[in-house]
């Protein structure tokens, strides 16, 4: 019968204070990634602290499918760093180098300008139209770490859904009728 057959089977014989048992287990499992992800938030300043390279733009310094650690604090943002920014219009975060910043003296207000290293020109196109600056509430970090390459589940998972709940539902699976 397969693989497939012997896991229907092995739901079939489960009782309900089993189901029931390990049902919890996984509402805890999520439960607590919940936890630490915004205990991260609180420790990191960050509203993402936790964030995948998406494109090249920033090669070679970090590549497609990096994984970066944010940290946002009160220091002022200098050019040479390396930021994470949202844009009112777009729902993707982007990783970018910093590199012009205006320090208003009378309002204390930031503007800045940001530029991917391995793209030509500044990021100007990218902004909302007639943007010619970010201020600091588009900025979600600073890139303060890196992991190669693991993010790369993270793009797979987006660019092919199918996988994500190919992986979702074996998971649950495995909770599910797991006998301990």
């Amino acid at each position: 019968m397969g693989w497939i057959g012997e896991q229907i089977d092995s739901i079939k014989s489960l009782q309900f204070r089993q189901v029931l048992t390990q049902a919890i287990s996984l509402g805890m499992i999520v439960t607590s990634a919940l936890i630490i992800w915004k205990g991260l938030m609180c420790v990191t300043g960050s509203e993402s602290p936790v964030v995948v390279v998406l494109s090249g733009s920033m090669e070679p310094g970090f590549k497609r499918g990096d994984i970066l650690f944010l940290h946002m604090s009160k220091d002022p943002i200098r050019a040479g760093e390396i930021v994470v920014f949202n844009l009112d219009e777009r729902e993707i975060p982007i990783v970018h180098r910093v590199i012009k910043v205006h320090e208003r003296q009378d309002t204390e207000e930031v503007d800045i300008l940001t530029k991917g290293d391995n793209n030509l020109g500044d990021d100007r196109l990218l902004y909302a139209q007639g943007q010619l600056w970010l201020q600091r509430r588009h900025i979600m970090g600073r890139a303060v770490g890196f992991l190669p390459y693991v993010g790369w589940v993270t793009i797979i998972m987006t660019e092919k859904p199918i996988i994500k709940y190919i992986l979702i539902g074996a998971l649950g699976l495995l909770v599910i009728t797991s006998k301990e």
